[in-house]
């Protein structure tokens, strides 16, 4: 007989323009500074270029820029979350997600997610609105934008670590 599936689940609220980005916790390896991208040549606006973290070049995208949502404050200081990327690809074993402030952590259960959508289609890489409390977020789909960035980033270097083994910086 398998597990029941879990009463709750530890999530994160990932602040990104005017909305939040509901994650599972472990999805996230770590929040740094926001660093100067190396620029991909052709990308689309979303995808701002490769940053550098842990010896990979890590794709930094703009979800904002990607779901078509409003950029929010500009004044708040900007980070980077870096995700640990669900394919198993070994040319792209992480992903970048421009965020403003910390995220948030939060434990969850099926009766504090409410859906909001009104029917429309979806922006690329959203797989659903949802309220949780008080906070509008989208729930991203992870395995929409990592499909995408291979692709955009097939004829590019891969992303391949530059180091022969994972520093701490």
């Amino acid at each position: 007989m398998s597990d029941p599936l879990p009463r709750e689940i530890r999530c994160v609220l990932v602040p990104v323009g005017n909305l939040r980005l509901l994650l599972p916790n472990a999805t996230i390896a770590e929040v740094i500074t926001q660093s100067t991208p190396e620029p991909v040549a052709g990308a689309p606006e979303w995808l701002l270029g490769r940053i550098a973290w842990r010896g990979w070049r890590v794709p930094l995208v703009s979800f904002a820029e990607l779901a078509g949502t409003e950029e929010g404050d500009a004044e708040l200081s900007v980070r980077v979350a870096v995700l640990k990327a669900l394919g198993g690809n070994p040319k792209l074993p992480f992903i970048a997600v421009l965020t403003q402030g910390f995220p948030r952590l939060t434990t969850l259960n099926a009766e504090l997610i409410i859906p909001t959508h009104d029917g429309k289609p979806l922006p690329p890489g959203v797989r659903a609105h949802v309220l949780v409390r008080d906070d509008v977020a989208m729930i991203p789909d992870l395995e929409w934008i990592e499909a995408t960035l291979l692709g955009l980033l097939d004829d590019a270097e891969p992303a391949e670590s530059t180091e022969s083994s994972d520093s701490n910086d």
